[in-house]
C-alpha cells in the first residue's frame, strides 16, 4: 500500500477586534481639556478685570478724600 497524503491548503483569518472606542474617548476627553483650559483662561481674565476696577474706585475715593481735605485745609486758613 502507498500512503497517498493530500495536503490541503490552511487558510488564515485575522480578526481585527477593537470598535475604536478608545480614539472616541481620547478625542472626548482632549475637548473637555481645552474647554476647561479656556473657562480657566477666561475666568482670570474676568478676576484680573474686577481687581483692576476695584482698584481704580479705590484710587478715585483716595483723590476725593484728598481733595475734600485740601479744601478743609484753605477754609480753615482763610479765616
Amino acid at each position: 500500500m502507498s500512503d497517498n497524503v493530500t495536503e490541503t491548503p490552511h487558510t488564515t483569518v485575522i480578526e481585527r477586534r477593537g470598535s475604536g472606542a478608545g480614539i472616541l474617548i481620547g478625542i472626548v476627553l482632549l475637548i473637555a481639556v481645552v474647554v476647561g483650559a479656556f473657562y480657566l483662561f477666561n475666568r482670570s481674565q474676568n478676576d484680573n478685570i474686577r481687581t483692576d476696577a476695584i482698584s481704580g474706585a479705590a484710587k478715585d475715593v483716595g483723590d476725593s478724600a484728598k481733595k475734600v481735605g485740601d479744601s478743609a485745609q484753605k477754609a480753615t486758613d482763610g479765616n
